[in-house]
């Protein structure tokens, strides 16, 4: 038998642990970026409750079912593999309080495992052991980070209804849970037909909205927009505009009609209003330039929700960078050739790169909700933006691979015709005054230390 186990001091009691843990969205927030794992179903940490999940690139998944036990409240829950790939896998999560200040408590998780296919398998033990740590040193920043900025609300500060619209996409598929197990209420803005008491029907396309059931939530998170990658046909670009343009815009006059309204709505926005910059600093203030097809998006994106901020919402366009993370966007398509060694720059050498942590996206969008001093647009965007030569430099020595095979920017542009121009190819010095003025404190500052963490490459 294996065991493993990971300790981490924690500036929060046992019991505000055992509660993030219970409540919906924890094993979400605690699935590390880079791990193919995807939770079909999960009743709880309550005794005998289960949780069935699918591990393994598709189309090779399988199916893993856990199921909870040995649950002391506000103390411990271990969870058992009742179907799956290991032999043996049970996990202990343990909260013990310091013997000194009981608001403060470390957090053990202790696992025994047995690899299948006997003294062969366990021949896997040492990389299984590395992934352990690599996945539980990230569980345990999460823990740490998220706790930290739910902390940071006032104290008299209650739990919000916050309506949410872009919940299957990337942003959004992970704002859910980190305001849940904040201990939020989330209603789903969907196009669809809603299936469920939390999802409102929301339909540009039909000019559908569900009024009714958005009286009375505290806030609003716009996120809903046609992807802007691929090529930029006529109908392409058409979506891409009327996504945002039209959708904002009937989300905000449906808000500005309420006889509850909600007190803020914070609502999508992006770097490419700004347009190509060169190496000048840019900040909320700056003025576009030559932003073309995605400045004119955003400009009708920021002006959409104006029917909202005259009825008194208070409204702030949040101007997202790019954001890294291997579950998608950029550094996706980026990995599969680094990793095999062949990976480059993308363009010219010092043309800036305005990147930002997921993670650090929640935490700007949550501020935002959070703060009343924030109104307008706002740059979410990390404070150290850096050049593309920096940029390609340091993923490779974060992924300890050679990065050599660098692409012109004329190939780029042939490639990827007026998309790559507007996306790849623009200089954009973006700095978050506004998240900085107001107290952010972001988690990743530093580039070498966001991509440590999203790629799972720390020390500890």
């Amino acid at each position: 038998m294996n065991t493993f186990a990971a300790s981490s001091s924690l500036g929060v009691s046992a019991d505000a642990l055992f509660e993030w843990h219970r409540r919906p969205g924890a094993f979400e927030r605690l699935t590390p970026p880079w791990a193919p794992v995807r939770l079909e179903q999960f009743e709880g940490i309550a005794e005998g409750d289960r949780a069935v999940l699918r591990v393994g690139p598709p189309p090779l998944t399988l199916q893993w079912v856990a199921e909870h036990h040995d649950v002391v409240e506000g103390r411990q829950f271990c969870d058992r593999q009742v179907q799956g790939p290991f032999s043996h896998w049970d996990h202990t999560h343990r909260f013990e309080p310091d013997a000194d200040d009981t608001e403060r408590a470390t957090l053990t998780d202790r696992v025994e495992y047995e690899l299948p296919g006997g003294a062969l398998g366990q021949r896997a033990a040492p990389w299984l052991e590395a992934e352990l740590r690599r996945q539980f040193a990230y569980r345990h920043r999460i823990t740490r980070r998220d706790l930290s900025l739910h902390q940071r609300c006032p104290p008299d500060a209650q739990s919000l209804t916050i309506a949410v619209s872009g919940t299957s996409g990337l942003v959004g598929s992970n704002l859910v849970p980190f305001l849940t197990t904040g201990g939020h209420t989330v209603k789903r803005l969907t196009r669809s037909g809603p299936t469920g008491a939390d999802e409102i029907l929301w339909d540009p396309r039909t000019d559908r909205v569900e009024a009714d059931k958005l009286e009375g939530v505290d806030a609003v998170v716009h996120l809903a927009g046609e992807n802007v990658f691929g090529r930029w046909t006529p109908a392409k670009k058409q979506r891409i505009y009327s996504s945002r343009a039209d959708g904002t815009r009937l989300l905000a006059e449906t808000l500005a009609g309420l006889d509850d309204p909600p007190e803020v709505l914070v609502s999508s926005s992006a770097v490419g209003y700004y347009g190509d910059h060169g190496p000048d600093r840019i900040t909320e203030a700056s003025a576009p330039r030559d932003a073309g097809f995605l400045g004119e998006v955003c400009e009708a994106w920021e002006a959409a929700p104006e029917p909202a901020a005259a009825a008194g919402i208070r409204t702030v366009q949040m101007r997202t960078g790019i954001v890294l993370t291997p579950a998608g966007g950029a550094l996706r398509l980026m990995l599969p050739a680094f990793w095999l060694g062949l990976g480059g720059r993308v363009g010219g050498r010092h043309q800036y790169f305005p990147w930002i942590t997921l993670d650090d996206v929640l935490g700007g969008i949550y501020h935002a909700l959070r703060t009343d001093a924030l109104e307008g647009p706002v740059n979410l965007t990390a404070p150290s933006p850096v050049t593309m030569e920096a940029y390609t430099n340091t993923l490779a020595d974060v992924l300890r691979r050679p990065a050599f095979l660098n692409v012109p920017s004329s190939v780029v542009r042939t490639v990827g015709g007026e998309m790559a121009d507007e996306m790849l190819l623009t200089s954009a010095r973006v700095v978050p005054e506004r998240l900085q003025e107001t107290g952010y404190d972001f988690g990743f500052s530093a580039l070498e230390d966001g991509l440590r963490h999203v790629l799972g490459r720390t020390d500890a």
